[in-house]
């Protein structure tokens, strides 16, 4: 993050969600990536939900801890089409799922999150699938049980690094421009709603 945009967070109220949305979802928002984990207070749930609800961003509750929730949020054409991918199916298989509608999926993963933070079982790697993680990162980080990484950046990296790399500097770019414009008086449904329209793609580049 830039020193710029840095001294513009430090003055943001973090606390807000639109404020939340552009620090942990911008690759989603701005359609660089199909999806994004949100954790935000169990408080601003409706709030969350409401401001989605025209964005064309769908949003799933994946675990509620009574104080905290997390969120998918997802263009569910783009992950449905990631997920339908040979070599994802292939994942989610060799993980036990049985079912691969994006329902099915998401039912199951849900009750493996909530497992594995109760302890249960160990931690689903198959999250990096429903993230759009490159297959072969996720199949590396299972393989290798999270050691022998190229780099770890937005998650662990096993292949074709330079493409890795130049894939989260416009993650972060992407970050730096929401934060910009939020700064700027932008809403976040405009925001959304114009690169939703391709007018604000550039920007994110």
């Amino acid at each position: 993050m830039t020193q710029e945009v840095f001294e513009i967070v430090k003055g943001m109220d973090l606390k807000n969600i639109e404020t939340q949305l552009a620090l942990q979802c911008a690759p989603l928002l701005t359609g660089i990536k199909v999806s994004n984990l949100l954790i935000v207070p169990l408080s601003n749930e409706k709030m969350v939900r409401g401001l989605l609800r025209k964005t064309g961003i769908s949003c799933y509750r994946l675990l509620n801890t009574g104080k905290k929730i997390t969120f998918l949020l997802f263009r569910r054409k783009q992950l449905e089409a990631f997920l339908e991918d040979q070599e994802a199916r292939e994942v989610l298989k060799e993980q036990g799922y049985e079912r691969f509608t994006l329902g099915g999926i998401l039912a199951d993963f849900q009750k493996r999150y909530q497992e594995y933070k109760d302890g249960i079982l160990p931690f689903p790697h198959e999250m990096g699938i429903l993230l759009g993680y490159p297959i072969e990162d996720v199949t590396g980080f299972i393989h290798n049980k999270g050691k022998n990484y190229l780099y770890s950046g937005y998650w662990k990296v096993y292949g074709n690094i330079h493409e890795k790399l130049d894939l989260f500097q416009r993650y972060q770019k992407a970050k730096e421009t929401l934060i910009q414009l939020l700064a700027s008086g932008f809403s976040m449904e405009s925001i959304i709603e114009s690169y939703g329209k391709n007018e604000l793609q550039n920007a994110a580049v």
